[in-house]
């Protein structure tokens, strides 16, 4: 997370990091890398963390498979004669494929 917060700060940062403890670990700047203060990135970790903690709904969000999804399109079409008309080419399209590579 040190090393993250730092690559926002700085994207072009050449920096070594002994530890994960911003409070404890040894940062040294490489290549004429102008050094970041401590405080600054930790106000940046903090923000990084908040802004993960935020996206959690994200990551959580955990839908089926595009094919899936397409596949229970197909079958509310498949039930629904308007919709068949609405989306024909669509459901022709994947109907034909159907009929000719049926379940066994």
């Amino acid at each position: 997370m040190i090393i993250d917060a730092i690559l926002k700060i700085n994207p072009n940062a050449n920096v070594r990091v002994s530890s994960n403890d911003i409070n404890t670990c040894e940062i040294e700047w490489h290549n004429g890398t102008t050094p970041i203060p401590k405080a600054d990135i930790e106000a940046k970790m903090n923000e990084l963390q908040a802004e993960y903690d935020a996206n959690q709904y994200q990551r959580d969000r955990v839908y089926p498979s595009i094919g899936d999804q397409l596949d229970m399109l197909w079958h509310t079409m498949d039930k629904n004669t308007e919709l068949q008309h609405k989306f024909y080419d669509f459901y022709q399209t994947i109907k034909k494929v159907k009929v000719a590579h049926p379940k066994k």
